[in-house]
């Protein structure tokens, strides 16, 4: 990560330790807030070594609850995911934190998201034997600087393909129906939830505005100064609902007072913008 990232190495206000999540010792003294991301989101490892990233999750999350404990940590952020709801019904358009979906059990690419669940459950078991006061950040889909371009998500494809001048590729038919939110929002509702968020409590982290795929690589071509054709590799499918990865977030807007300041446009503009000043 310092090899990567050498200015941080200049920070004196942040300590480095080496170690796997599942194992690492334990730092010495007392911390206030631990925020817990630690994790493997991975589809080639999810289809390769989906015991690694179960391990990863559920023993790491225990190692670092136990941490907490020890350090005598007032507050725990435990980022997990809207993969927690499984497979939404079509007739559910956002999800609510009180939906109670579950992912299909005798599938290995369901082990990301049970993995998830057990943290979440752990957390929460932390929380009411302990004392400890834990918060659950389930995150959906983001935007911004430093996010990898060159994996498997569709929105950082895109700004990849139109860096490079070429084709726009969407690799499917364009139907499913995503929300994205900014970096530097997601870091504010982070922040939030970790200090005002209620113990126990789970909050949907993204934005509300649905887009499917073939508008978000409309939007995309359109942030850019020449025109980036688009390609849509199938057609759609007639009766078929899209698929639907979008939550609510009334809950994070009425007890936090949390909101969406920069809009997906802004958002894929300073993002295109950003890796541009990187080349």
């Amino acid at each position: 990560f310092l090899k990567q990232h050498p200015h941080f190495t200049e920070m004196s206000a942040i300590d480095f330790c080496q170690g796997d999540i599942r194992n690492f010792d334990f730092p010495k003294g007392n911390f206030d807030f631990i925020i817990h991301t630690a994790t493997e989101p991975n589809s080639h490892m999810n289809r390769e070594n989906p015991l690694l990233i179960l391990d990863t999750i559920a023993e790491g999350t225990r190692r670092v609850l136990d941490f907490a404990i020890q350090c005598n940590a007032s507050r725990f952020l435990l980022t997990s995911s809207g993969a927690v709801y499984g497979i939404l019904p079509p007739e559910i358009s956002h999800i609510p934190e009180n939906f109670v979906g579950l992912p299909h059990t005798s599938l290995s690419q369901s082990v990301y998201s049970e993995s998830k669940r057990f943290a979440e459950l752990l957390s929460y078991l932390y929380h009411k034997q302990y004392g400890l006061e834990t918060v659950t950040a389930r995150c959906f889909s983001f935007i911004g600087p430093y996010m990898d371009i060159d994996i498997y998500y569709a929105l950082g494809n895109f700004i990849r393909d139109g860096l490079s001048g070429d084709t726009i590729k969407v690799l499917g038919d364009g139907s499913p129906v995503r929300s994205y939110l900014y970096a530097a929002d997601l870091a504010i509702w982070l922040w939030t939830i970790l200090l005002n968020g209620k113990p126990g409590r789970a909050y949907n982290v993204g934005s509300d505005e649905c887009i499917n795929i073939e508008q978000l690589a409309n939007r995309v071509s359109a942030c850019f100064d020449k025109h980036i054709d688009i390609k849509i590799a199938q057609k759609k499918q007639t009766g078929v609902s899209p698929q639907r990865y979008v939550p609510s977030i009334n809950r994070a807007k009425e007890e936090l007072g949390l909101q969406c300041r920069i809009g997906l446009d802004d958002a894929i503009g300073k993002t295109i913008k950003f890796y541009q000043h990187e080349k």
